[in-house]
């Protein structure tokens, strides 16, 4: 069997990928619809990384303490216990030391036990998706996902990374989660030709966090992880609140720029006066 071309990059563009046919996009990726073989697919897995779009900064034990000490009311005693000292009341000194030790010991404890049952209880979620390996079809965790996977889509199914659809069939995604339309969208597998449409708003794209309400469908992976369009924003926008006027379709996307990289967002509608269109969208990474 011919080996298919190895992608040059992570993930074309997906106005491109939307608008090629399937077999342009498949060659692009370097895939065929039997999928990527293991040996590929763990090369790319180490090219491209993880499949995950953040990851849970651990706590170790100083900054729980630090913390807990970091109290208003702890504070407060403390200052209390210092003044009782140097007035000379060494009891009610000693008295509101204890105190100020005895809560922050107790909230030290109780924030590790807490830490510790709730990695317990994400060790026991395991995400998986169906995607075709070697021509056959297999449960893959979803964090080995790779760029050129092909992925069956069914009822249900949350969208595994920002695919292109292959096949599609009566196809509706849930995608309120970036656009806060209420209705799922009808998604098509032919090629999607518009000009000047946003990312988010292709017929044959679908996206990272959104999830099939009905129907069927097989799909490419175009982006993982930190490449999806949902995280595609430039540095200074993280954490941010944004309000951006959009003279488009009310409620469907923004577009956010730092002068030298640009990204497509879902944002929500919010009313205000005026002609424009106004959207309102929190920016949380890092």
């Amino acid at each position: 069997m011919k080996t298919p071309e190895k992608p040059s990059v992570q993930a074309f563009d997906l106005r491109e990928a939307a608008a090629r046919d399937a077999a342009e996009t498949l060659q692009r990726l370097g895939t065929t619809l039997e999928g990527l073989i293991d040996t590929e697919a763990a090369e790319r897995l180490q090219r491209y990384g993880a499949n995950e779009v953040a990851q849970e900064r651990k706590h170790e034990w100083a900054h729980r303490f630090w913390t807990a000490v970091c109290n208003p009311l702890v504070i407060l005693l403390t200052l209390l216990a210092t003044v009782a000292y140097a007035t000379g009341d060494l009891r009610a000194g000693t008295v509101m030391l204890l105190m100020v030790i005895l809560g922050v010991s107790l909230r030290f404890v109780q924030e590790t036990k807490a830490d510790s049952a709730a990695a317990k209880l994400k060790a026991m979620i395991k995400v998986t998706a169906t995607a075709v390996r070697g021509g056959q079809s297999k449960e893959v965790p979803l964090h080995d996902l790779v760029p050129g996977d092909i992925v069956k889509l069914s009822a249900g199914d949350m969208i595994p990374g920002d695919v292109r659809l292959i096949a599609a069939k009566d196809l509706f995604i849930i995608q309120a989660t970036l656009t806060g339309e209420s209705l799922p969208v009808e998604k098509h597998d032919t090629p999607d030709t518009r000009p000047d449409v946003a990312s988010i708003e292709h017929s044959n794209i679908c996206f990272l966090g959104t999830s099939v309400e009905s129907g069927a469908a097989t799909a490419v992976i175009v982006a993982t992880g930190n490449g999806v369009v949902g995280l595609r924003l430039p540095p200074a926008s993280k954490g941010k609140f944004f309000i951006i006027t959009n003279q488009g379709t009310p409620g469907v996307n923004g577009r956010v720029t730092d002068g030298t990289t640009s990204a497509d967002f879902g944002c929500l509608p919010i009313k205000t006066p005026g002609t424009g269109a106004n959207y309102l969208t929190e920016l949380t990474m890092g």
